[in-house]
């Protein structure tokens, strides 16, 4: 199965890894069982420093980049923050971030609210203020880089064709995927591969992230702030998640399936060369 993977990823989904997937029976249309894999669901609790932030329900696998990239994208954590540790306990159910200094999060916290997304799915007020003179690079999207992308990462070993009932997330420059994230919610996709870039040191500004789940206006503004110039996904988009994609210049491509698409803003990023 290795031998599928694009030589460039450097991380990708393992559906072969036990703790991820359960067996579970079922009865058909017709009557007869039937058994297949389900995947699990699992809370995770983040802290930062001493102060409990969130439980999630989580898939299990990358706990420390899923948390370490929930309190970048969250705010909570800045770029000049430096972090000293990130400790997973996988009995405790519990991953701490540890910082030089303490941060200022409090104000957040006061402001949480639920959007419309699943699993983790929170987003605080302030996120919108991030996104104020950000300026996004004009990187160029090829559309004979979206064919090779839809065709190459739609058929990586994963858990959604193991099992479906999960959302995909990855990471991509030109027509080379570089990092791919599952999770039971798309935030927490998008969020392990942020921990990711943080921990690794990857730079945005030439890349992609393609996902398999809708682009709400969440989605949205954490590409943004993450400094990825374009989105796509082989799913749809909300009105104000297009929107907000409009203001601050990032590239949306929607309903990405073979060669068909949407693209329903930053068009002038798109290369039709093919």
């Amino acid at each position: 199965m290795a031998t599928l993977l694009p030589d460039t990823l450097a991380v990708a989904p393992d559906p072969d890894d036990p703790r991820l997937t359960r067996d579970v029976r079922a009865v058909d249309e017709t009557g007869a069982a039937v058994d297949l894999r389900a995947v699990e669901e699992r809370p995770l609790t983040i802290y930062l420093n001493a102060r409990e932030i969130v439980t999630a329900m989580t898939l299990g696998d990358h706990p420390e980049w899923l948390a370490l990239g929930f309190l970048t994208n969250q705010g909570m954590l800045s770029a000049s923050d430096e972090v000293t540790g990130v400790e997973h306990d996988a009995e405790l159910g519990v991953v701490v971030v540890r910082t030089a200094v303490e941060t200022d999060h409090e104000a957040k916290l006061a402001r949480a609210t639920r959007t419309s997304g699943c699993a983790v799915g929170t987003v605080f007020g302030d996120m919108m203020e991030g996104l104020e003179g950000l300026v996004l690079p004009p990187t160029e999207v090829r559309v004979s880089d979206l064919h090779a992308l839809s065709h190459a990462i739609n058929r990586v070993p994963s858990l959604y064709l193991a099992a479906g009932a999960i959302h995909g997330t990855c990471l991509c420059r030109g027509a080379e995927p570089l990092a791919y994230f599952e999770d039971v919610g798309r935030h927490n996709a998008v969020d392990k591969l942020a921990g990711w870039m943080r921990d690794t040191g990857t730079a945005p500004g030439d890349k992609l992230l393609y996902t398999t789940g809708r682009l709400t206006s969440e989605m949205v503004i954490k590409c943004a702030l993450m400094g990825i110039p374009a989105v796509a996904s082989r799913s749809g988009f909300t009105a104000w998640g297009v929107e907000i994609a409009r203001q601050v210049g990032l590239t949306v491509i929607g309903r990405l399936k073979g060669k068909r698409f949407l693209c329903v803003a930053g068009d002038a990023r798109l290369v039709r060369d093919a």
